[in-house]
């Protein structure tokens, strides 16, 4: 099954799916933005300051998620030597880099009037910047090598090295003192945030998640056109 991969079959869907996709971005964004900025309360230390929080807590999740999804893509391309799963970790990279940035920057934003300062070289920014590094060498390694091949194996080498910064990044308030507050949100344990941001966040989580499915189908039927001007019918 691994084997066999036809760009025309999967390109009947993927060409069709990014029109539904952008028709539920656009909605569960909308009711977000409302739920974020209107409905939820202001926190009584940071105010209304803490709103950035819809934007960088999602883009920082949905970034490791990203990476992660591009880790066992990369593994299971190496594994079961299917070019389809390199394909599909390459069209993640783009859409997971972005939401890496977003993260880091408005971290510095909200840094700015809860810590007094627009960078600290805090456990979990850095590990974030560090994040930041592998989705960078991993996107250059695609652009400077012809070599599929080699490609293939520098990619996955980086996936496999940069998915250990991703349980540093989740556990660095637990093992060093940060300017980070431990996670409030727990799923073995009850959450210490209030339903009435922890609902918003969620939302603008989905949001996110959707946008970054929609980039991916873009790239992925962009790479997916490629190979059907190529005369190709499988990987």
């Amino acid at each position: 099954m691994f084997k066999l991969f036809e760009p025309n079959k999967i390109f009947k869907f993927t060409s069709r799916a990014p029109k539904y996709v952008l028709f539920l971005f656009v909605v569960v964004l909308s009711i977000g933005l409302v739920e974020a900025l209107i409905l939820s309360p202001e926190d009584y230390k940071q105010s209304d300051a803490v709103r950035i929080m819809y934007v960088h807590v999602p883009a920082a999740w949905i970034s490791l998620g990203i990476f992660s999804s591009m880790t066992l893509s990369s593994m299971c391309g190496f594994i079961f030597s299917n070019k389809n799963f390199f394909l599909i970790s390459k069209s993640l990279a783009p859409s997971g880099f972005v939401f890496n940035i977003i993260a880091l920057v408005t971290g510095s934003i909200w840094g700015k009037p809860t810590w007094g300062t627009w960078w600290a070289w805090d456990a979990r920014i850095t590990s974030m910047l560090i994040l930041a590094l592998f989705y960078a060498m991993y996107l250059i390694v695609w652009r400077i090598y012809d070599e599929k091949e080699k490609v293939y194996k520098i990619s996955t080498f980086i996936t496999v090295l940069g998915i250990i910064n991703v349980p540093i990044i989740k556990y660095s308030v637990d093992w060093w003192n940060t300017l980070h507050q431990p996670a409030s949100i727990n799923v073995l344990s009850k959450s210490t945030i209030h339903s009435s941001m922890l609902y918003p966040l969620l939302i603008m989580t989905a949001a996110f998640a959707l946008f970054s499915l929609l980039i991916f189908l873009m790239k992925y039927n962009t790479e997916l056109i490629k190979i059907k001007n190529k005369g190709l019918d499988r990987l």
